[in-house]
């Protein structure tokens, strides 16, 4: 069925065309699109505490007893277990998988020499990836600074994060480039500075008064901009790296990502549908107007006033242009409020300077997320529209279920059915899209909910000492997806109602 939409952009009103497809295989993506699944160091890896390596912000605010009292300490244990998770991986028909780097892992003091054994550890992982033709996609830092640099110069917060954060990633491209051909920065900038620097429920939990959650030191109302501004410092330092050193005889490429929404008026009120521009231009434009422009959006320059670093000309030029895809994680549709008339002027934060209100809908009983696979298409042909349509690889997409759910997660497979689907009409309306990553391969330890909740294909029984790892039926699903099955949201039902299916004829 095809129906015509309006979807509001900062250009104006465009119409576009979409589309619900039901049936579909991968042949019908193109032959160099990429499927995969991911996870994150500190939420897979455990041995937090082995081989050399030191702590990160998010194990000292684990331990701190922030998330349900759950710590990453064992999580799923992939550093002794990654064998017998690229053997589930080829089982399942992974093309790729997108993981990170421990930063404290790697280099324990933040910087300085590399640790052996953790060089040794991601050498044998990427070896055994490529052996089975699974690309590996490795992200640099996924909200895991080294509590070490926290504690010296407060992390993303000071400017002397730009050149360690460099000479880290310089120490992977050393080590990795040669067989690793996809490379991000960072993981969620846009998230990392509201959760971490403005309200505190993320680490390293810097906030003030009144607007963060009983932090100790930090400041609402300037750090948000200033950890954008030393994050976008960093990251396009590290890919002029790159491109100067690696990318000219490798080949590779370098991005970096972002949680993205699709913002929909609360109300066909002329204040929301302007609000709905405005969480735009804060939460994406923030970062992707100085990636294509070299400059903030000027709303944000408006509203935050002297508050908002100004790059020099040096630092714009080496900004603007400085990835060659962008990483997308994408999991709901935020409703926006206009909140523009409740402010007061001298008390200002991040979500102020915003001035809206933002609301979501979830399953009451299991929190799951509503599946509105259309809006998928909207984030995409935002993309487009406003900036350019670069490359996109969907980073992380999936449903979260409770861990109680077990093998029987037939919203999961119906989720990922509907969004493929998805993806695959904004492909065919003209999306630079090149792959797709479910979140999460395997139960981990999410950032948010500790071991409560779950995002897996695989099932890790956590009473078990061995960690041992089951399929999902989503699993099957993915798998029979990947290996040329015909899927549809019959098959969906059906593959709920019957035995798994793990081949194609």
């Amino acid at each position: 069925m095809m129906s015509r939409l309006i979807v509001f952009l900062n250009i104006g009103l465009v119409m576009v065309t979409v589309l619900c497809t039901d049936k579909y295989s991968r042949q019908d993506f193109p032959p160099a699109f990429v499927f995969g699944s991911g996870t994150s160091a500190y939420q897979v890896e455990g041995a937090a505490n082995e081989d050399g390596r030191t702590p990160s912000v998010w194990d000292t605010f684990t331990h701190n007893g922030f998330v349900n009292g759950d710590t990453g300490d064992v999580a799923a244990n992939q550093y002794h277990k990654y064998k017998e998770d690229v053997h589930l991986m080829v089982e399942t028909g992974l093309d790729a998988y997108r993981f990170s780097i421990s930063w404290s892992r790697l280099i324990p003091n933040g910087r300085g020499p590399v640790n052996p054994k953790g060089l040794q550890y991601y050498n044998n992982l990427i070896n055994l990836l490529i052996s089975h033709g699974i690309q590996p996609h490795v992200t640099l830092c996924h909200y895991d600074h080294p509590q070490a640099l926290e504690d010296e110069y407060g992390g993303w917060a000071s400017p002397k994060i730009v050149r360690d954060f460099t000479d880290y990633a310089d120490a992977c491209f050393r080590a990795f480039s040669d067989r690793v051909s996809y490379w991000t920065t960072l993981n969620e900038p846009n998230a990392l500075i509201l959760g971490g620097y403005d309200v505190g429920i993320f680490p390293p939990r810097r906030c003030s008064p009144p607007f963060g959650i009983n932090c100790t030191k930090g400041n609402s109302s300037t750090e948000p901009y200033l950890v954008a501004h030393h994050i976008l410092l960093a990251h396009s330092s590290a890919v002029r790296l790159y491109r100067r050193k690696y990318q000219g005889m490798q080949f590779g490429f370098i991005g970096i990502n972002l949680l993205l929404f699709h913002f929909v008026p609360l109300t066909n009120s002329t204040e929301d549908v302007l609000a709905s521009q405005r969480a735009n231009e804060f939460y994406v434009g923030l970062f992707m107007n100085p990636l294509v422009s070299g400059d903030y959006p000027d709303i944000i320059k408006k509203n935050a006033g002297l508050r908002l670093p100004a790059f020099t000309n040096f630092e714009a030029k080496q900004v603007k242009g400085s990835f060659d895809f962008l990483g997308v994680n994408y999991y709901l549709r935020m409703y926006v409020k206009d909140n523009s008339d409740t402010l007061k002027p001298e008390k200002r934060d991040f979500v102020a300077d915003m001035e809206i209100k933002l609301v979501y809908e979830s399953n009451a009983s299991t929190n799951e997320y509503p599946i509105m696979p259309r809006d998928l298409q909207f984030v995409l042909e935002y993309l487009k529209q406003v900036y350019g349509n670069p490359p996109i690889y969907i980073h992380e997409n999936g449903q979260i279920t409770p861990r109680s759910s077990a093998l029987q997660d037939i919203s999961r497979m119906k989720y990922i059915h509907s969004y493929i689907g998805s993806l695959l009409d904004a492909v065919r309306n003209g999306s630079n899209a090149k792959g797709y990553f479910t979140w999460s391969f395997l139960d981990v330890f999410e950032l948010l909910g500790g071991y409560n909740s779950s995002f897996g294909l695989y099932y890790v029984d956590l009473n078990d000492s061995e960690l041992k790892r089951y399929p999902k039926l989503s699993a099957h699903w993915y798998s029979y997806f990947l290996k040329g099955g015909n899927v549809s949201s019959e098959q969906v039902i059906q593959l709920g109602k019957e035995s798994p299916l793990l081949s194609v004829d």
